[in-house]
């Protein structure tokens, strides 16, 4: 026997889309599609259903891309035979977001490490070529409804915001318009049929306005709830709410209803928070645009032909002519002519440094003077500038530590719902109803948390790229902002304050020439730094015959009918002896040009340096005299130098550290902040946490300013937003603001923030 279900009933009973929020009519299903399910299925099968607790928005529905077309031929090839690739990721729509998407990413088969940036809208995808590939990758994400692309792929407006706010405005308008038609009306008197259907059709244009235009905070402050935390749309959410059920109230009775308040309000929250995302992501761009200082063409010169060519096109071994005001395409050595290049971008000086046949030129420098031949080194990818844009990008993807103040925005929100509520019971107490919901809806509106959540992130990014611009780059803005409370700096001697190759110090003229001779054809380093210092010199090399090198000891020869003898006599000594006359030549490593000045500076900014050497303790101390420093230890090994970073750690130090060999990994991943010399070992570069690139110790004692400067900014603008919200809350509260006012209020905290981070780099001018 069969059983015949009963029909349906004929009105209809709406759910919502678990996944998307779409609206579904039958209640008895969970998604409109089978994308969404899709999307919930690896969602939950991958242990990551808090999701869907503490999310603060609906996710977008999936699409159905193509990604086939993708290869892997786009991702940069590691080390370890890995690929690497960066996306952008469009449709981000919370923090959740990102958090999912992370967390799946890392555990599809075959991804090896992969960050979201919730800041940036990047990802960054390491994969096993063996397991998986790129389009693979970029499927799976768009499972879940976000919308991975290229980053030279053009991102994706928010178009169902700038919708919402443009029919927002659009009832605004009107319902403005049909109110001031209203308020003329109380002085030359309006015929009551006129009057009521002015009221009502201001309600039915602010209806859309309230239900539809409204929905991204009604919805942000419903998963709040559900998430268990008060979300800052609440409060908004509770006004717009408030309004348009005080409308539904008293139109029917001809009362003033506040409708042109109440659709004014949404359309300027709207319009305040697609400025609020536009500006946000161009403050953390801007930091990083290094590599739009490349020029698109350049002068390649052929056979004594000038050709041009796309800048994209240079190979090393290229040679391209500078005319004053031209931009360097890529990194190389002056072969022909003298000039001045001004290095600003890179390096942070402004002064102009002259420069001429064999001294290597930058690409993103510019010719301020002069006329120049350069054989290109680097070229694309390859080159410094590059480097550098890579580095601050990646730097920019990564997420902040959580502070204590990221955790008060629920506080606040809890805080604001306070206040309205007491502001709405103590006008109902003075019996003025009309000021109650006015004062009520102006408190709800006008406090704004937001600057709290955006301070340290917006800060950050202006600080890494005012550092990059000076010549160093941090691995992540966290890095940069624990610069700022280093009480002690611990350099290397080798590679770091000095040259890190060896010289010749103190030798004759004719010295020089006789020993350069003999030197001439061998690789040792002791002979590369004696031919080399007689070149500088412009001593030309004599003649020699009977070269007898002896490995180990020395070499013999004749020179002007003269044998001579090479020999090592002591530390950093060489003797050079004939039969009849002799002379000693003094070799070691010099301090960098800028070492003295910048050990000077790091004191004088309130940081003691310190001097540490794996190297003999005499040259230590020899080169500590000359810079000034009294704390200076020689023959440090890698664990003697990381232990000595922890002492001065457990002693209630900030200790920074500054190498560049391989024997410095350890104590620069002891320290609180590391930082290599970009000419380093490689295995240095990966330990730090930051790179001066420039190879210019003054980028240190710059880094520093820009780190203060970054901390000193997420103070004020935390600090303004607490004065912001306790004066206009109280001011609200007291009747003083009106809710349009308040909505206009609202969004300058945020400008505030984006102001202060702003003026890291204009300050920096200024030192």
């Amino acid at each position: 026997m069969s059983v015949v279900a009963e029909a349906p009933p004929t009105v209809p009973v709406t759910s919502a889309c678990e996944h998307c929020g779409l609206a579904l009519e039958n209640t008895e299903e969970r998604y409109c599609c089978r994308g969404c399910q899709a999307a919930a299925r690896l969602i939950c099968e991958a242990g990551l259903e808090r999701y869907y607790l503490e999310r603060e928005a609906f996710a977008p529905r999936p699409g159905a891309v193509d990604y086939t077309r993708w290869d892997d031929d786009t991702a940069r090839r590691c080390a370890d035979g890995s690929l690497e690739a960066r996306l952008a990721i469009d449709d981000l729509r919370c923090s959740s977001c990102v958090w999912v998407t992370e967390r799946v990413l890392e555990q599809t088969p075959g991804v090896t490490a992969a960050t979201v940036s919730y800041a940036t809208g990047r990802a960054t995808i390491r994969w096993d070529p063996d397991q998986t590939d790129l389009a693979d990758v970029a499927s799976r994400v768009s499972s879940l409804g976000y919308r991975p692309r290229p980053l030279a792929e053009d991102a994706t407006p928010d178009r169902g915001l700038l919708s919402r706010a443009g029919v927002a405005t659009f009832l605004a308008a009107n319902v403005m318009l049909l109110s001031v038609a209203l308020y003329a009306g109380w002085f030359d008197g309006m015929a009551r049929q006129y009057e009521a259907l002015f009221q009502w059709t201001s309600l039915v244009l602010a209806t859309p306005a309230a239900l539809w235009c409204a929905e991204p905070f009604f919805r942000g402050a419903w998963r709040g709830l559900r998430g268990g935390v008060l979300h800052m749309d609440l409060p908004i959410s509770i006004a717009i709410g408030v309004l348009y059920g005080h409308a539904l109230v008293v139109t029917p009775g001809g009362g003033e209803a506040y409708l042109d308040s109440l659709t004014m309000l949404i359309a300027l929250l709207l319009f305040g928070r697609v400025l609020e995302s536009r500006g946000r992501r161009r403050a953390a761009e801007a930091a990083m645009a290094l590599a739009s200082h490349l020029p698109p063409t350049a002068r390649r010169v052929s056979d004594g032909v000038d050709e041009g060519v796309a800048t994209e096109d240079l190979i090393p071994g290229d040679r391209v002519r500078l005319g004053a005001g031209e931009e360097v395409p890529a990194d190389g050595v002056v072969d022909e002519g003298n000039g001045w290049i001004q290095s600003a971008l890179l390096t942070g000086e402004s002064a102009p440094e002259a420069v001429g046949a064999g001294d290597s030129v930058a690409a993103g420098t510019w010719v301020s003077d002069g006329g120049l031949i350069m054989r290109v080194v680097r070229a694309g990818e390859d080159t410094m500038l590059h480097r550098m844009t890579e580095e601050l990008r990646a730097a920019g993807d990564r997420g902040l530590r959580h502070d204590a103040a990221d955790g008060l925005a629920p506080w606040f929100t809890g805080g604001t719902l306070v206040a309205a509520a007491t502001t709405f019971a103590a006008w109902s107490l003075l019996g003025d109803g009309g000021e109650a919901l006015r004062a009520t809806v102006a408190v709800l509106v006008v406090a704004c948390p937001c600057a709290l959540a955006l301070s340290r992130p917006l800060a950050a990014a202006a600080g890494l790229g005012a550092a990059a611009r000076r010549g160093a780059l941090f691995r992540s803005g966290d890095a940069l902002l624990d610069l700022a409370d280093v009480d002690l700096a611990a350099l290397d001697k080798t590679g770091t304050l000095t040259a890190g190759a060896l010289t010749v110090t103190d030798a004759p003229d004719e010295a020089l020439r006789v020993a350069a001779a003999l030197e001439r054809y061998s690789i040792h380093p002791v002979a590369r730094a004696i031919v080399e210092e007689a070149h500088a010199r412009d001593i030309p090399l004599a003649p020699a015959t009977n070269i007898r090198e002896i490995p180990g000891v020395g070499v013999d020869g004749d020179v002007d009918e003269c044998r001579w003898s090479l020999r090592a006599s002591g530390p950093g000594q060489v003797s050079l002896r004939s039969d009849d006359r002799g002379w000693t030549l003094t070799l070691g490593d010099r301090p960098r040009d800028d070492a003295i000045a910048a050990t000077r500076r790091l004191v004088e900014t309130g940081v003691p340096v310190a001097l540490l050497s794996g190297d003999r303790e005499e040259p230590t101390a020899a080169l500590a005299s000359d810079l000034g420093v009294a704390d200076y230890a020689g023959r440090m090994d890698p664990t003697r130098k990381a232990g000595w970073v922890r002492d001065n750690q457990s002693e209630g130090r900030t200790v920074l550290f500054v190498g560049d060999g391989l024997n410095d990994g350890p104590a620069l991943a002891a320290a609180d902040v590391g930082i290599a010399m970009g000419t380093g070992a490689p295995s240095s570069l990966l330990t730090a946490d930051g790179i001066l690139v420039s190879g210019r110790l003054s980028a240190l004692h710059a880094s520093i300013l820009v780190a203060r400067l970054a901390k000193r900014a997420v103070r004020m603008a935390r600090a303004r937003s607490v004065v912001y919200n306790l004066t206009a809350v109280a001011a609200a509260a007291l009747g003083f603001v009106n809710p349009l006012v308040a909505a206009v209020l609202m969004p300058l905290s945020s400008g505030m923030v984006m102001w202060t981070a702003s003026g890291i780099e204009r300050r920096m001018r200024r030192t």
